[in-house]
């Protein structure tokens, strides 16, 4: 199935839209890219078309995202209803892995941004050898996880079963969605993920919003935001035997350079850190030129 330049891929009763730029370009091996959290395969629109001119370029919507299916929240501990689904890095994964393996059917190097690099990360753990190498660009730290809660104000852990209890209400986690779910509220998430403000505009708004005014755009919100336990990319990144190349926007609002640098000298997979100085949460979108010449480098260099 084909709209808008865009296929639909059916996985466990759900529909997964993707495109794919250079398709007929003969190689041994393709790139996938994963977008972060409340973006789509739309967030490599300065991106794919140049990658596809070196290999196939292939970028999917997450479950719950872009144009792909919304399916109801299923929270640990909630009793299955049907058609329901757990959004975690897990099953993102295994999404991943699996349109790998049914759709592009050739080895892959991926590369995702913030939460979508936990998953590519994931992902490379689950292919195996059929992944040759991950890209990170600005990949969530994750740093409100429970395994880093020591890390937090001591008042900060003494109310985090409260907070928990909270989120779980659906009507509370609606009722943000909605309020956050406005082109106004977006335009100024946007100010502080692009700090140079290069490339804010109507489109990357409205590629952000769209999305969110579909019947189940809350259902993946109300998911998310009950992710208090799930994988690191420290952790994933001490038992993956291929390699990781960091690209990473200096002055992110939330994913720290300092903890990028670290992981750059401190995890043996780890082979470069690019540093795109000024930009922020997504210097592909932001400094796509700058990033774009890093990536068909390491491209090359991986092949």
């Amino acid at each position: 199935m084909t709209k808008a330049n865009s296929h639909i891929w059916e996985w466990n009763d759900l529909n997964v839209s993707w495109k794919v730029e250079g398709s007929k370009i003969e190689k041994n091996f393709a790139t996938l890219l994963v977008h972060g959290f409340g973006a789509s395969k739309e967030h490599w629109r300065q991106n794919q078309k140049i990658l596809g001119e070196q290999s196939p370029c292939y970028s999917i919507d997450l479950i719950g995202f872009g144009s792909s299916s919304q399916p109801r929240a299923k929270l640990d501990g909630d009793l299955s209803s049907q058609n329901d689904f757990s959004y975690n890095f897990d099953n993102w994964s295994h999404q991943i892995a699996e349109f790998s393996q049914s759709v592009i059917k050739k080895p892959v190097i991926l590369i995702g941004n913030s939460i979508g690099g936990v998953i590519a990360l994931r992902a490379a753990q689950i292919m195996k050898s059929s992944c040759k190498g991950v890209i990170l660009i600005n990949c969530a730290q994750r740093t409100m996880d429970d395994k880093r809660l020591y890390e937090q104000p001591k008042f900060m852990r003494h109310i985090r079963p409260l907070l928990k209890a909270l989120i779980r209400k659906r009507w509370l986690s609606k009722n943000l969605f909605k309020n956050a779910a406005n082109p106004k509220f977006i335009r100024k998430v946007l100010e502080k993920a692009y700090p140079s403000g290069a490339n804010i505009d109507t489109e990357l708004i409205n590629m952000i919003h769209s999305p969110t005014q579909r019947e189940g755009a809350s259902e993946a919100f109300h998911g998310f935001v009950n992710i208090f336990n799930d994988y690191l990319a420290t952790e994933l990144m001490e038992n993956l035997d291929l390699p990781v190349d960091l690209i990473w926007g200096e002055s992110d609002p939330w994913e720290a350079i300092d903890e990028a640098r670290y992981w750059a000298s401190s995890i043996n997979c780890v082979r470069s850190l690019e540093v795109i100085n000024g930009a922020g949460h997504c210097p592909h979108d932001e400094c796509p030129e700058k990033v774009n010449n890093r990536l068909l480098k390491i491209i090359q260099d991986a092949t």
